[in-house]
C-alpha cells in the first residue's frame, strides 16, 4: 500500500505541476526535475529507486491528499491523473509503442553533457514532448490541457507539459504494476488517504 501510494502521489506531482504550468506559466522547478528524472529510471527494482526517496515527492503527496479531501482546485488534476491511468492501459498493451518510448528515452537521458543543469533539463524536455506528440497523443482519451493561452502558447510551457504528462504516465504503469486499479482509485480513497499522511508525518 505504501508504494502504491508513493507512485499514484508520482502522477499527482506530475499533473499538479501541468494545472500549475497551464494556469500560472510557472511550476515548481524541484519537482520537476525529480519528474522528468523519473523518465530515465525504467529499469529501477524499487520505488525508491525511481523517486530518489519519499521527500523528493512532497508536492505529489500534498496534491494527493488535497484533491481526495476533495478541494476544487484540485479538480484538474484528478481529470488529468484519471486520464493517465486509462492511457497506461492502452499504452500497456502496444510492445511497439513501449519500445519506441523506451529506446528514445534512453537516447535523451544521454543527451545535454556539457550544458548547466537547467539548461540540459529544458532540452530534454523539448525532446521528450516531440516524442509525447509522436506515440502517447495518439492513444485515446487524448488529455486536454485546461489553462490560460497566453501560457500555453510558450513553447517551454508545452514542452514541460508534454514531459509531465509523461512522467505522470511513468508513475501510472509503476502505479499498475504495484497492483494499483481504477477501482481502488475510486472506492478506497480512504485508506489511500491515511497511508498519504503517514508518508508525510514519517
Amino acid at each position: 500500500m505504501k508504494e502504491r501510494t508513493l507512485a499514484l502521489a508520482g502522477v499527482m506531482q506530475a499533473t499538479e505541476l501541468v494545472r500549475q504550468a497551464a494556469w500560472h506559466g510557472t511550476w515548481s522547478g524541484f519537482a520537476a526535475s525529480v519528474c522528468l528524472q523519473t523518465l530515465f529510471k525504467l529499469e529501477a527494482e524499487t520505488v525508491d529507486g525511481v523517486y530518489g526517496g519519499k521527500t523528493r515527492l512532497r508536492l505529489g503527496l500534498d496534491t494527493l491528499i488535497a484533491a481526495l479531501q476533495g478541494e476544487n482546485r484540485h479538480t484538474d488534476v484528478l481529470t488529468y491523473t484519471l486520464g493517465l491511468v486509462q492511457i497506461e492501459r492502452r499504452f500497456m498493451k502496444s510492445e511497439a509503442l513501449q519500445g519506441i518510448v523506451g529506446r528514445r528515452l534512453e537516447q535523451i537521458a544521454q543527451e545535454g553533457t556539457g550544458l548547466e543543469d537547467h539548461e540540459r533539463e529544458d532540452q530534454q524536455a523539448h525532446e521528450i514532448a516531440q516524442l509525447y506528440t509522436e506515440t502517447i497523443s495518439t492513444l485515446s482519451p487524448r488529455i486536454v490541457v485546461n489553462g490560460k493561452p497566453q501560457y500555453l502558447k510558450v513553447d517551454r510551457t508545452v514542452d514541460w507539459v508534454r514531459t509531465l504528462l509523461l512522467a505522470g504516465l511513468r508513475s501510472a504503469v509503476l502505479w499498475d504494476q504495484l497492483g494499483g486499479s481504477r477501482f481502488e482509485l475510486m472506492l478506497g480513497r480512504k485508506k489511500i488517504l491515511e497511508e498519504a499522511k503517514a508518508l508525510l508525518l514519517n
